[in-house]
């Protein structure tokens, strides 16, 4: 596996984040959702990296810059039929090692409540994020869960 910046406009790499963003807001309360399409991840602040094997698109992750000091994560994902691979663990320690090289000193991320999400949740746990108030923009919603780790 290669974790490379995502080429935006590779129609693969288009496909997948679609999914995300469907799946995401399928399996979340009515503007609770927050994945972002592929326009907004195009924004200067943030920075996507895909996860590949040769030709085959693993999975997407992307940081945004909140603060020189503070990055949330973005549009994790990974292609339905590559899961339980490791996948999602070598690109949020890829997103971890972006933020902490630019500076960072914290990495958060919203995530949903939901069922749907709680391997997402599991993941996220296992690699040293706990809960959080909102952070950013956010605000209070029973459809999100807040996550934050400290990166110093």
């Amino acid at each position: 596996m290669r974790i490379v910046p995502a080429d935006l406009d590779d129609p693969r790499v288009g496909t997948l984040l679609a999914r995300h963003v469907h799946s995401a807001r399928a399996a979340t309360g009515r503007g609770s959702a927050h994945a972002l399409d592929l326009d907004a991840l195009k924004a200067p602040a943030i920075t996507c990296w895909a996860a590949w094997d040769d030709e085959t698109l693993l999975g997407v992750a992307a940081l945004k810059a909140l603060t020189d000091a503070h990055g949330e994560i973005k549009s994790m994902h990974t292609a339905a039929e590559c899961r339980r691979r490791g996948i999602g663990t070598a690109l949020l320690q890829h997103v971890v090692d972006a933020a902490r090289a630019r500076g960072m000193a914290r990495l958060s991320l919203e995530t949903g409540s939901w069922d749907f999400f709680i391997p997402a949740r599991a993941l996220y746990r296992k690699h040293g994020f706990v809960e959080c108030p909102p952070f950013g923009d956010y605000v209070p919603d029973p459809n999100s869960v807040f996550m934050t780790r400290e990166l110093r």
